[in-house]
């Protein structure tokens, strides 16, 4: 029986000759054969040339996902088994596989898994099936996942709204291993508890990690704010380094009750933090009002740009937000703010850093740039997997 096959329009191979792994609907001159949801194709160009291999998804406006561009490739349980394993042995090369700590175990296209999320919690993985194709090959990707050496435990978090628009339901629950809710790990010598199965996406943002040993540079003795603060994790790390008090701010009461026990955790009390619960940006807005000061502040909203049509919004709202950050800070204060929308480019989120400054009326030099983890990596050629963008800001005196 003949491969269905995705024959791409006339001069639309360009960028699948250049390896990039995405086929969108306006690319697609025909599909032959009647394939389904997931299911692997062949693509050829307009001449039949060979292309790729790539999941099939007739609902999404991203028609096929590449999965191989070799020809000889077969898409079985042996394909993933040595692409998750691949991915396992890079963080074992970065050093993140410490029985007792976490990290992104598979990133999607970043690792030749497009749709694939997986982040492994000392001996659990949580993951999540986000395209038409992942989904298809579930019962595989489950039982690779379970054969990585150490794991006791297997969770899906297939929650996102994104696979709506692969025509797909949400998925969650204990999937094989030992059932357990919550688990405890370390991040640069400092202990977290993770929902796995309750918390945002799967329960902890392993791509700040560095970030938030970077802030442990700026705080000692100092008043820091952390907007959007989620389970406190960079809360946890400026005291560790020596802030005064922490202010941790998120619209979620769940989160703020577990910062409170990651902050129990590390052996810091209410009298060095508070926790204020609603929307951040009323939040920083009445703060502001009332001239509220910091010599430190976090601005790590959640993704504010989710398709081209939110992006002038969603620049307003980053303005917003740096521009209020930088009117709070007190002269010599730092700022570290942060877009996690994969269509903000570094280019664009400086420039609305530099006019929130200049709206502030406040002089500010960049101390650095910050982007996504290791365990993150950018596929070279898929430049929309750098998606995390963090700017260190130094306020001057002001004009």
């Amino acid at each position: 029986m003949n491969m269905p096959r995705l024959v791409v329009a006339p001069g639309r191979e360009k960028s699948l000759l250049r390896r990039h792994p995405w086929i969108f609907s306006g690319a697609v001159k025909e599909v032959i054969g009647t394939p389904r949801a997931g299911e692997t194709l062949e693509v050829v160009d307009c001449k039949g040339n060979f292309l790729a291999y790539a999941a099939y998804s007739p609902c999404s406006q991203l028609t096929g996902r590449v999965w191989s561009f070799d020809k000889d490739q077969v898409i079985d349980r042996e394909f993933f088994r040595k692409k998750i394993f691949a991915a396992a042995a890079l963080r074992k090369t970065l050093k993140l596989d410490e029985p007792g700590g976490g990290c992104r175990l598979i990133f999607s296209e970043s690792d030749g898994l497009p749709g694939i999320i997986a982040d492994r919690y000392g001996s659990f993985i949580v993951f999540q099936l986000l395209s038409a194709g992942a989904e298809y090959h579930r019962e595989d990707i489950q039982h690779v996942l379970m054969e990585l050496p150490g794991i006791r435990g297997l969770f899906e978090r297939s929650d996102a709204s994104v696979r709506k628009r692969e025509g797909l339901a949400p998925s969650s629950g204990h999937i094989a291993g030992e059932n357990v809710s919550k688990i405890t790990i370390s991040e640069n010598q400092l202990d977290f508890e993770v929902d796995m199965l309750h918390g945002q996406k799967t329960g902890f943002y392993f791509d700040l990690r560095d970030a938030r040993k970077k802030l442990r540079e700026f705080v000692q003795g100092k008043r820091v704010l952390n907007m959007f603060s989620y389970t406190g994790a960079f809360a946890v790390n400026a005291l560790a380094a020596g802030a005064e008090f922490v202010t941790n701010c998120d619209s979620s009461r769940p989160a703020l009750e577990q910062a409170e026990r990651n902050l129990a955790l590390n052996r810091f009390d209410g009298k060095s933090f508070e926790n204020i619960c609603g929307d951040g940006f009323d939040i920083l807005k009445k703060m502001r009002g009332n001239n509220e000061k910091y010599d430190v502040i976090i601005l790590d909203p959640p993704k504010l740009i989710d398709s081209r049509n939110a992006l002038e919004r969603g620049c307003r709202a980053y303005q917003f937000l740096a521009r209020n950050g930088f009117e709070m800070l007190r002269p010599d204060g730092i700022m570290f703010n942060f877009s996690c929308s994969g269509l903000m480019v570094p280019d664009l989120f400086h420039k609305i850093t530099a006019s929130a400054a200049a709206e502030a009326r406040c002089d500010a030099q960049i101390l650095g740039f910050l982007t996504q983890a290791a365990d993150h990596p950018v596929d070279i050629s898929t430049p929309e997997t750098l998606y995390l963008k963090g700017i260190i800001s130094h306020k001057n005196t002001s004009i």
